[in-house]
C-alpha cells in the first residue's frame, strides 16, 4: 500500500530546532536527508536563527530554521518520516520544552487542517512563537495561517532576543 499515490506533490512547511550537541549540523543533516528522499524535496530554507530558550529557560540557546518542502506523503506519513529522521539522529528530549538534539515539526500542509492525537496542522502554537515566525517569514511571508499571513502574525509576536545566526539560506547544504 502506498502512502503517496493519490496525493501528488503537496506543499508543506517545517520548523526545525535544537540546542544539544551541534544543532546546526543536525538540522542541516535532517534537511539533506529529507531532500534525498524520492517523496520529498526541499524547495526553500530560511536563514538560521539563534533563539533564547522558551518555556523552560534554564538551558542553552536554540538554533531554529524553517523549510518549505514538496512531498507526495500524506500528513501522517510525513510526520512518521520526520520522526524517523529524529530517531536516526539519536534525538534526545529530556523534558517538554527542554533541551533536545533535533526537533522537526510540521507547521503547515497545503491548506489542510488536521486534528489528530499525534498531529495537529497548522501547528497549534506556531502563531505564538517568534522563533517559528521569523524564519518562516524568510521563506513564506504571504502564507496564510488561520486567516492571517505569516508576516502579519510575525508583526504581532514577541521576537526579543532572537538573532540571525546565518542569513545565507544555503547554510544547510554543507
Amino acid at each position: 500500500m502506498s502512502n503517496s499515490g493519490e496525493f501528488g506533490w503537496r506543499q508543506a512547511t517545517l520548523g526545525l530546532g535544537g540546542n544539544i550537541g551541534d544543532p546546526v549540523s543536525a538540522m542541516a543533516a535532517a534537511l539533506r536527508h529529507l531532500d534525498g528522499r524520492s517523496d520529498c524535496r526541499v524547495t526553500a530554507v530560511s536563514g538560521l536563527y539563534r533563539t533564547p530558550p522558551w518555556g523552560k529557560v534554564d538551558q542553552a540557546d536554540f538554533y531554529n530554521c524553517c523549510a518549505a518542502i514538496e512531498t507526495t506523503l500524506a500528513p501522517e506519513p510525513l510526520l512518521d518520516a520526520c520522526l524517523d529522521i529524529e530517531r536516526e539522529m539519536k534525538r534526545v528530549r529530556i523534558e517538554r520544552w527542554g533541551p533536545r538534539t533535533i526537533d522537526i515539526d510540521i507547521l503547515t500542509y497545503d491548506n489542510a487542517s488536521v486534528d489528530g492525537e499525534h498531529l495537529k496542522i497548522p501547528h497549534p502554537r506556531m502563531t505564538e512563537r517568534g522563533f517559528v515566525l521569523m524564519p518562516l517569514a524568510d521563506i513564506a511571508p504571504d502564507l496564510i495561517v488561520r486567516g492571517i499571513s505569516v508576516a502579519d502574525w510575525l508583526g504581532q509576536s514577541d521576537c526579543s532576543g532572537i538573532e540571525v545566526a546565518n542569513e545565507n539560506r544555503a547554510w544547510w547544504r554543507g
